[in-house]
């Protein structure tokens, strides 16, 4: 895909991560914000994206947790869905359907497992169908008791992406927390495993009070914030796996506008998930996509590519 800079000039915004893949620009729905993209056709046609990673789908349906499981904060959201979907069965009867009905637009699929076999047995169902285009794992969901378990522990990590390896040839996301003193470990682990790219990252753990009712705002105490005010964390988290693994690296994490996007872009992520940022304005992702390309062409870049880690470290 390319867009038209301020002066009428092409920019080449596609990306590759690996395996075959290649994006038409950069700017990649992320996984919960969007459900499984249907909910986007009201405001504008999907295809404009790069890609759109449904909501996380699990073996058995999961009510999610008990409300009130979402919060405002000053700079962001907290939740505490905890997964709500309705199983591997639906999905692939209804919804999966549904999303590679919304055209010409790659869709990830998003799942998660109880252990390293159940992960297996998921990306396999998944891997099965021809438009599948990548399979994201979520092996760092905060808001369910086991998921942060396979994003700590290196060895845990490299289990769960070898076992899902080992059952699809479809392009392989790692999606990882930033609730780690170093994320690099984690990420080497994911490209051990045979990731073919790395999510960067989950939600930040946080929480909310009430302070009149001396009471959580969430029912489960604690939840995963998102939004602006992670992006420098996360950023950071970015930078460094960009540094420490040769696979494509996508920044995910408090992006509302293109020049948020391109400090990701400009530290080595390949492309940039968008999430919280839809909530306030449906049709924030495609005017970060219109708007990265004037602004690439304004920096005198005609491919994206050309910008694309051209960090200047200090």
């Amino acid at each position: 895909m390319s867009a038209q800079g301020s002066a009428g000039t092409a920019v080449d915004l596609r990306t590759d991560l690996g395996r075959g893949l290649v994006l038409r620009n950069p700017i990649v729905a992320a996984s919960g914000c969007c459900g499984y993209g249907t909910e986007l056709t009201p405001f504008y046609s999907p295809e404009v994206l790069g890609a759109i990673v449904g909501k996380t789908i699990t073996r058995a349906p999961r009510e999610g947790n008990p409300s009130p499981r979402m919060a405002e904060t000053p700079a962001g959201m907290l939740n505490s869905i905890g997964l709500q979907n309705p199983g591997i069965e639906r999905y692939l009867e209804r919804l999966l359907p549904d999303m590679q009905a919304l055209g010409e637009v790659p869709v990830v699929a998003n799942v998660a497992g109880e252990d390293a076999a159940d992960f297996a047995a998921l990306t396999e169902r998944v891997g099965e169908v021809p438009g599948v285009a990548a399979v994201e794992l979520n092996i760092s969901c905060p808001n369910v008791s086991h998921g942060l378990d396979f994003a700590r522990v290196p060895e845990r990590t490299t289990e769960v992406v070898r076992a899902c390896r080992e059952r699809t040839d479809k392009p392989l996301w790692a999606k990882l927390s930033p609730n780690v003193a170093d994320l690099r470990p984690i990420a080497e682990a994911a490209q051990a495993g045979g990731a073919d790219a790395i999510t960067v990252s989950n939600t930040l753990l946080g929480m909310a009070v009430d302070w009149r009712a001396r009471r959580p705002k969430l029912a489960r105490g604690f939840g995963g914030l998102s939004g602006p005010a992670i992006r420098p964390v996360v950023l950071l988290h970015a930078r460094r796996c960009v540094e420490a693994v040769d696979i494509p690296v996508l920044g995910c994490g408090g992006v509302r506008t293109a020049e948020d996007a391109l400090e990701y872009l400009c530290v080595g992520c390949k492309a940039v998930q968008v999430g919280t940022a839809g909530f306030q304005d449906p049709l924030r992702l495609p005017t970060i996509v219109e708007r990265l390309g004037r602004l690439l062409a304004e920096l005198g870049c005609s491919r994206l590519a050309d910008y694309v880690g051209s960090y200047r470290a200090p």
